[in-house]
């Protein structure tokens, strides 16, 4: 074999495996979500993988020639199977009832390891063969070959990350990932023929894992797997298995005919600022979600303007596909708030960018804020510091509301809790009705005037306090739900 072929297949398979890798932590939100401990369990497992298999691989190198390659052709069909059947199995094993971070974990394993391990096994064939098509010249010839997997590694990571993933999504990039590996066969000459029906029954499962098996999202992006429920009246936008925001349509003649909030958090967040806010307030929301609280204010103040910030375009773009009336006020006011000037012609900006990244750029200032941004079920670890909350207290003039999900006095909620009240003088915590994971609604407002108590709170809500904590900071920070 010449040696830039070896190279060349060295380079597709490092390539493979690390779009694999990232598809899987991707693909593994919408069942369990994402966090610090499931992105560690699928980059350990993985990791895991491909050291055994450069092990396994390297006893296979050691065998005749024939049987060598032999082996690493059944390896690659094995890859091709197990990377195209992996949405299908962890869609499987989570209706089998698989929760909670041991279910995760089991889960991982199973699914992704299998197929770690295969696509790591040609290796050491791969680079006996670049070595000895270079006699005299060993040494450079191992360099190449590691510099090889490096490049592939890197070459893979972005290949998800920028194009796979946002373009055809998590089931076409794990086919995509089997075809590659397909590919390589025709390259591999020299051993004894294999069993034409079994590869060519490979080349038909990967065609229709990719084509015919349903997606795993109706909306996706390399951030987010979305979808959309009507039911009745009501919209709903999911985000990763967590209902995001709904929107409820008005009946004619209603005493309030603007847009109908579905969630009771949202009626909370909406009655504080009804209660906090004078009549033409300028309101920044960090996380923009179903819009519903940004249509809401700029429909019951027609002098207040606000900003919301959404880190994920394809979130923007269901919303004004499927949620009506976001979708008229996004179209009626509307504007990039990208820059640091205020609009001339519109009330509603929009800006696609990570909240804290925003936060630390904007120039403007804002009477209040409205913290509810979320990846999957958790509050992104940088969103929460002590931090993140001082550059707020730096633009904002008025109240603070966040909105978290945890259990009752949970660690995020101690968290969050011990950063606002170092912060100001004056906090309020309500927590909404548990789910069956003992998870609800944290709202928190924090202020340095007091806080008028409201006149009530939405059915299952009441008043609560939080334990002391130690306050999250950018160095020890959240890790998410376990």
């Amino acid at each position: 074999m010449r040696f830039s072929i070896t190279i060349l297949l060295i380079l597709v398979l490092s390539a493979v495996g690390l779009t694999y890798e990232i598809a899987a932590g991707r693909v593994l939100a919408p069942f369990f979500g994402t966090s610090l401990l499931t992105w560690t369990t699928v980059i350990a497992t993985v990791l895991g993988g491909f050291s055994l298999g450069s092990a396994l691989g390297g006893f296979v190198a050691e065998r005749p020639r024939a049987v060598a390659i032999g082996n690493v052709r059944a390896a690659l069909i094995a890859t091709a199977v197990l990377m195209a059947v992996s949405p299908t199995l962890l869609s499987a094993f989570h209706a089998s009832g698989a929760r909670g971070t041991w279910g995760m974990i089991i889960t991982v394993l199973v699914v992704f390891f299998p197929a770690s391990v295969a696509v790591t096994l040609p290796s050491p064939l791969l680079a006996k063969f670049a070595i000895e098509a270079r006699p005299g010249r060993e040494g450079s010839s191992l360099g190449i070959v590691m510099a090889a997997g490096s490049v592939g590694a890197i070459f893979g990571a972005i290949l998800a990350g920028f194009v796979t993933l946002p373009l055809i999504g998590s089931t076409m990039t794990f086919a995509a990932c089997g075809a590659a590996a397909l590919l390589c066969l025709p390259f591999l000459r020299g051993g004894k023929p294999g069993d034409k029906g079994i590869t060519v029954a490979a080349v038909g499962f990967v065609a229709f894992a990719g084509i015919a098996a349903p997606p795993s999202c109706q909306f996706e992006s390399g951030l987010s797997c979305l979808h959309v429920e009507k039911r009745g009246p009501e919209v709903r936008l999911i985000s990763d298995g967590i209902m995001q925001a709904s929107e409820r349509r008005v009946p004619p003649g209603a005493a309030d005919n603007t847009v109908g909030l579905g969630l009771r958090y949202t009626e909370w967040l909406w009655s504080r600022m009804q209660r906090d806010l004078g009549t033409a307030p300028s309101v920044l929301f960090i996380g923009g979600g179903g819009y519903t609280l940004p249509t809401k204010l700029l429909e019951t103040r027609p002098d207040a303007t606000a900003v919301a910030v959404e880190i994920d375009p394809l979130v923007t773009e269901v919303v004004r596909t499927h949620m009506p009336r976001a979708s008229e006020m996004i179209a009626r006011a509307g504007y990039d708030a990208s820059g640091s000037a205020e609009a001339t012609n519109g009330r509603l900006g929009l800006v696609h960018a990570d909240g804290r990244v925003y936060l630390n750029e904007t120039e403007r200032r804002f009477d209040a804020v409205v913290m509810d941004a979320f990846s999957s079920n958790s509050v992104p670890a940088h969103l929460v510091t002590l931090e993140t909350f001082a550059r707020l207290r730096d633009i904002v003039d008025g109240p603070i509301y966040v909105n978290l999900i945890d259990t009752e006095d949970g660690p995020l909620a101690r968290g969050v809790n011990a950063i606002l009240r170092d912060l100001f003088p004056h906090v309020e915590v309500v927590n909404g009705a548990l789910n069956q994971r003992d998870r609800g609604n944290i709202l928190f407002v924090a202020s340095d005037t007091p806080v008028r108590p409201l006149a009530g709170l939405p059915e299952g809500y009441r008043r609560t306090t939080i334990s002391d904590a130690r306050a999250f900071t950018d160095d020890r920070g959240w890790t998410g739900h376990r």
